[in-house]
C-alpha cells in the first residue's frame, strides 16, 4: 500500500507531530510505503523527519471571489501522478485546500479533522454581514465539490469533532465521517515516569501561548494556591504571540518564584517527568494530545472543559474536567490532588494506563484498517 499524508509545514503543533508519528509508524510496515509531504519548508521537527521519507513540494492554493486565485499545484500533481499512491491523507485547512485541487481519481482520499474547521461551517446569516463569513463560504463550497469527485472520507478527533461535522457536512458524507481518537509514541513519555509523589506541588503545561490556551488563568491558579500559602512551582512550556503578555502578568503579580516560561523546548518528557500535575487551561480544545503525553509520564490531569477533551479525561480516575473557568475552583481541585497520596498514586497509576491504550502502533493498526475498508 502506499500512502501519502500531507501538512502545510512542521510547525510545532498536535497535527503535525501526530502526522509525523503516524508516517513514522506506517515506515515499519511490511508493504507500506508512506511519505510525508510539507506545503512550504518551515520544520521544527527535523530530527524527526531524518527517519521517513520526507518532501518539501511548495504548492498554494488561494481561491479568489474576483477571480485571481493563486494556483500553483503542478508540482505536488506532478509527484502525486509519480507516486501513485492509494491513499492520501491531509491534515489542517491549507493541505485541504492545496491537495483536493489536484485531479487524481485512483486514491482513496482521507480529510484528517484535527479541529472544528471554521471554513465547513453550514450557512448562517453571518455570510450576508461579514467578509470573513462569506470568504469561509465560499471556500466551503469550493471543497465540498471536490469532495464529491473524490469520495472523500473524514477522520474526526473526537466526539465534539466529529458532531460538529456531522452537523455542518451534507448529508452525502456523513456514513463517511469516522471517530479515531489521536495516538501518542507512548514510550516516548513512559520511559521518564517513575514513582510519583505529590509533594512538592509541581504543576507543568505545554501549549502554544494564544487566545484560547488560555494561560493567564494557570497565573490566577497560582496566586491562588500561593495567598493560601501553598508552595508551588507551575513551568509553562511553549511559545506565541501571548507568552509575552502571560510573563507580564506573572511579574505584575509578583509571581517569578513561582512560575516560569521556558520557551519551546526539546526535552518535554523531562519536563513531564519532573512534576506532579498537568494543569490544562484551553477553552477550546479539539482532543488534547498533549493530555495522554502527560498521563504517560503518571501525571493526574486537572482541565477546563475544551470540548473534545471530554474524551480523554475520566473524572476522578485519570484527572478533574472543570466547566467553570474560576481559580479558586481549579486550586482545590489541585489541593484535593496533593492531600491524599492514595487518590494521587491510583490516579497516576490508572493515567499511564490509560495512555498507553492510545500508543500510536495500536492506532496505526486502526488507520490501516480504515484505508482497506
Amino acid at each position: 500500500m502506499r500512502i501519502l499524508h500531507i501538512v502545510p509545514n512542521l510547525s510545532k503543533g498536535g497535527a503535525e507531530r501526530l502526522a509525523l508519528d503516524i508516517c513514522t509508524e506506517l515506515s515499519s510496515r511490511s508493504g507500506v510505503k508512506a511519505v510525508l509531504v510539507a506545503l512550504n519548508p518551515h520544520n521544527e521537527y527535523s530530527d524527526f523527519t531524518k527517519a521517513i521519507d520526507y518532501r518539501v513540494i511548495p504548492s498554494k492554493y488561494i481561491p479568489s471571489l474576483r477571480g485571481k486565485a493563486v494556483v500553483e499545484i503542478e508540482a505536488l500533481a506532478q509527484f502525486i501522478r509519480d507516486f501513485k499512491p492509494d491513499v492520501i491523507h491531509s491534515h489542517l485547512f491549507e493541505a485541504e485546500m492545496v491537495s483536493r485541487h489536484v485531479a487524481y481519481g485512483n486514491a482513496k482520499w482521507f480529510s484528517h479533522c484535527h479541529d472544528n474547521m471554521k471554513q465547513l461551517k453550514s450557512f448562517s446569516w453571518d455570510v450576508l454581514t461579514s467578509k470573513v463569513a462569506f470568504t469561509d463560504y465560499y471556500e466551503r463550497r469550493l471543497l465540498l465539490k471536490a469532495y464529491s469527485k473524490c469520495s472523500n472520507s473524514f477522520i474526526a478527533i473526537s466526539k465534539h469533532t466529529q458532531d460538529y461535522f456531522l452537523s455542518n457536512l451534507p448529508l452525502q458524507f456523513r456514513d463517511r465521517i469516522f471517530l479515531l481518537h489521536n495516538a501518542i509514541r507512548f514510550h516516548a513519555f513512559n520511559a521518564v515516569c517513575s514513582v510519583k509523589e505529590c509533594t512538592p506541588l509541581h504543576l507543568v503545561n505545554v501549549g502554544s501561548f494564544v487566545a484560547k490556551k488560555n494561560q493567564q488563568f494557570l497565573v490566577d491558579v497560582v496566586h491562588c494556591l500561593v495567598k493560601k500559602n501553598i508552595a508551588v512551582k507551575l513551568t509553562m512550556l511553549g511559545d506565541g504571540i501571548l507568552r509575552k503578555a502571560v510573563q507580564e502578568k506573572v511579574n505584575k503579580l509578583g509571581l517569578e518564584q513561582y512560575i516560569s516560561l521556558p520557551g519551546n523546548v526539546a526535552n518535554v518528557p523531562q519536563y513531564l517527568s519532573e512534576a506532579s500535575i498537568y494543569v490544562h487551561s484551553a477553552t477550546y480544545e479539539p482532543f488534547g494530545l498533549v493530555l495522554l503525553e502527560a498521563m504517560a509520564a503518571g501525571l493526574p490531569i486537572v482541565s477546563l472543559d475544551g470540548g473534545g477533551n471530554r474524551d480523554i479525561i475520566e473524572e476522578g480516575e485519570n484527572g478533574y474536567l472543570l466547566t467553570e473557568q474560576n481559580p479558586e475552583i481549579f486550586a482545590t481541585a489541585i489541593l484535593k490532588l496533593a492531600a491524599d497520596k492514595v487518590l494521587y498514586r491510583k490516579m497516576s497509576d490508572y493515567a499511564v494506563a490509560y495512555a498507553r491504550q492510545h500508543d500510536i502502533a495500536s492506532y496505526t493498526d486502526k488507520l490501516l484498517q480504515l484505508y482497506q475498508k
